[in-house]
């Protein structure tokens, strides 16, 4: 779907802000999937999205467990007690602002796109490459408050939006289909990438394995807690919120930590093109595990900290394998800038998951340093 005209995009915000109380509408982000927009209004900023409706086919189960996540978290930051933290600093999540009209949390425009406003976290900004250990261990921290806030969420209240997310067999499976169909023509990076994938193909249900055997329970889950998804204060550099809960989900928690290792523990960032330069920072992941395991490691169990290292390995090499499938699919799920930029996002994916294998001692070392007394 094209983008819309500034016009167009004012008379979309005005359906949540009311007529002629719109200044401005600007593109916001760098989101893979939805299209994302800051409002100017006489309310003040907030934020305007058209949800990614081949993605996420029923969107109103997208915005109804935003809901669920922001009453259950606003109830705990106002009973307080959660963790001493939350007296010394503030907390945001984003809340869902209804249409003036007919007080609905989204709105239709006349080209059929799903669109939600949700208030604006001031004073914040996300970064898309960490910036040293300080910065590693707010980001850590910023996915284990929220972890806690949501620990006693029960799954079952979270509609599953993405049916499927994270089951890496799931996406071998879909990989595999897709190459006796692809039309793409073989390269030294398709090959290098396909030689990667077959050698790993027996680790895709590890995770998998361990919660059907019931070592790993069910939990609320954000689904996407990437580097850039965790927003800091300007000011003092703190974690403050944690954006883009489209995916929040039933899930394991590995999905999770998995993902948030796997993004700031890249110094070179998912983006780069010098794929061999590639590497997992040990110092950064201890800063991580830090912040997280210093909050979320009171409820966490023993299995569920062991599995934390295969967490990051497998993330990485999902995403991995997520980017080349699409690639070979002609990048019809992530937003590409060039034809091979999907294989480019794979390969360093790949490199990343390579780099986490060969400091795999290392990596369960740190999680057993940090790791709170289990709750069970």
């Amino acid at each position: 779907m094209p983008a819309p005209s500034q016009p167009e995009l004012i008379a979309i915000a005005e359906a949540f802000h009311g007529g002629g109380s719109v200044h401005a509408v600007q593109p916001l982000g760098n989101g893979n999937v939805n299209d994302t927009y800051l409002v100017q209004s006489v309310d003040g900023p907030s934020v305007l999205q058209r949800i990614n409706t081949q993605v996420f086919t029923e969107p109103q189960l997208v915005i109804q467990n935003l809901q669920v996540l922001g009453e259950h978290i606003e109830r705990k930051l106002q009973e307080g007690g959660a963790h001493p933290l939350l007296q010394q600093r503030r907390w945001q999540l984003p809340q869902v602002v209804c249409t003036k009209k007919e007080g609905k949390a989204w709105h239709c425009c006349t080209a059929g796109g799903v669109w939600r406003t949700i208030t604006y976290v001031p004073d914040s900004h996300c970064v898309d490459v960490v910036e040293g250990a300080d910065q590693a261990r707010e980001l850590g921290l910023g996915l284990g408050l929220f972890h806690l806030l949501i620990s006693d969420l029960a799954p079952s209240a979270l509609a599953d939006t993405l049916e499927g997310f994270h089951i890496t067999p799931g996406y071998l499976a879909a990989y595999h289909r897709t190459l006796v169909k692809t039309d793409r023509q073989p390269s030294a990076g398709s090959d290098r990438c396909m030689a990667f994938i077959r050698e790993r193909e027996v680790l895709c249900d590890l995770l998998e394995r361990a919660k059907q055997r019931g070592e790993l329970p069910l939990r609320p889950i954000h689904g996407d807690p990437k580097i850039n998804n965790v927003l800091l204060d300007r000011h003092t550099g703190e974690a403050v919120a944690l954006i883009d809960l489209d995916t929040v989900k039933p899930g394991l928690v590995h999905y999770d930590i998995g993902d948030c290792l796997r993004s700031c523990c890249n110094p070179l960032g998912e983006e780069t093109d010098a794929i061999d330069a590639v590497h997992f920072d040990l110092k950064l992941a201890e800063a991580v595990l830090e912040g997280y395991l210093g909050v979320a490691g009171c409820f966490l169990t023993e299995a569920e900290l062991r599995y934390i290292p295969d967490a990051a390995q497998l993330i990485s090499f999902e995403l991995g394998l997520r980017f080349f499938s699409d690639y070979l699919q002609g990048n019809t799920y992530f937003k590409a800038n060039h034809p091979d930029h999907n294989l480019q996002r794979a390969l360093v994916q790949f490199q990343l998951t390579a780099s986490i294998e060969s400091q795999m001692p290392a990596l369960r070392h740190l999680v057993e340093r940090h790791a709170a007394p289990a709750s069970v």
